[in-house]
């Protein structure tokens, strides 16, 4: 299956990104390598390129994707988790600019086998590394019930999170939940029919299901620091998000970044000696209506950049 998967807001990320056009840059989120591909036609050929992904597929496409761009190229199957090892293991310590383009491809939501939808039956899967063997299968049949309920509330800001957890624990205890189609039945079943007006009553539960297969949120703010040790001064980082709980965590490790006392407001002088790292550069951006008529998966986009002072 071809690897489709429309860069959003491209044009925007290399305007900010690139600053240097001898510089190393990072795409921590490399998908089918649609960002890297607009980044490399910038760059001279000293320039570098350091593509990460988890997912094989993705990083097949990427590489045919950018096998003829004249800068230099490395693409390294990895979670972005792992960046201070990766750039350790290039011998590299400071970059230019850092990109991370946040949640699920459309290929990985539009390849029906691989359990991201809720439209197409397909086993329960949701991995973005396929390597792993926790997935979506191991969260519906084995999380008991306050757990189903935390992941579904806080991942998904689910209004039926509790009825749904319920569900799901009595409809497995007859007969284990193997696949997407299974669990949207479940789902639909306990969400009024009135609330479906919002949008496909399964797509919360999705969410908050892959979110937790894939620690989607967990390894965030961490990988956030790590990439801003790693910027020279005057380097940039550039975050997509797609949902709220991302930008929420984008937004507050960015103004904790930019902040020179995070001691506590009642603190007669500061103690924690903590120095701003980065300055915010402008408010988020969100794609226009002319990428919106060509790919509306942009509509809940937002595009945050820093720049390293220190």
């Amino acid at each position: 299956m071809e690897f489709n998967h429309l860069s959003v807001m491209a044009n925007e990320v290399v305007e900010t990104l690139v600053t240097n056009l001898d510089g190393i840059y990072v795409d921590c989120t490399l998908g089918g390598g649609g960002h890297s591909l607009r980044i490399a036609e910038k760059l001279n050929p000293e320039a570098l390129i350091i593509g990460i992904d988890q997912d094989i597929e993705a990083i097949e496409a990427a590489q045919l994707r950018l096998s003829k761009s004249i800068c230099n190229i490395k693409i390294i199957h990895n979670n972005f988790s792992k960046l201070n090892e990766i750039l350790n293991d290039c011998n590299i310590d400071k970059i230019n600019g850092i990109l991370f383009d946040l949640g699920v491809s459309s290929h990985q939501i539009d390849t029906a086998q691989r359990g991201f939808s809720y439209i197409n039956d397909a086993p329960l899967d949701m991995r973005m590394n396929q390597s792993q063997n926790f997935t979506a299968r191991n969260v519906v049949n084995d999380y008991d019930e306050e757990n189903l309920y935390r992941i579904f509330h806080d991942y998904g800001e689910e209004r039926f999170s509790n009825r749904i957890a319920k569900a799901i624990v009595k409809a497995r205890k007859v007969k284990a939940i193997d696949t997407t189609a299974q669990l949207v039945d479940i789902i639909e079943k306990v969400v009024p029919a009135a609330n479906k007006k919002f949008g496909h009553p399964a797509k919360r539960v999705f969410q908050a299901i892959r979110i937790e297969v894939n620690n989607e949120l967990g390894i965030l703010e961490t990988a956030i620091n790590n990439a801003v040790s790693h910027l020279k001064i005057g380097g940039r980082i550039a975050i997509i998000t797609f949902h709220s709980l991302e930008d929420r965590i984008v937004k507050a490790t960015f103004k904790k970044l930019a902040t020179d006392c995070i001691c506590p407001k009642n603190f007669p002088v500061c103690v924690c000696n903590h120095k701003a790292e980065i300055k915010i550069l402008g408010k988020q951006i969100t794609a226009t209506g002319e990428e919106l008529t060509k790919n509306p998966r942009a509509k809940s986009a937002k595009l945050r950049f820093a720049e390293k002072i220190r």
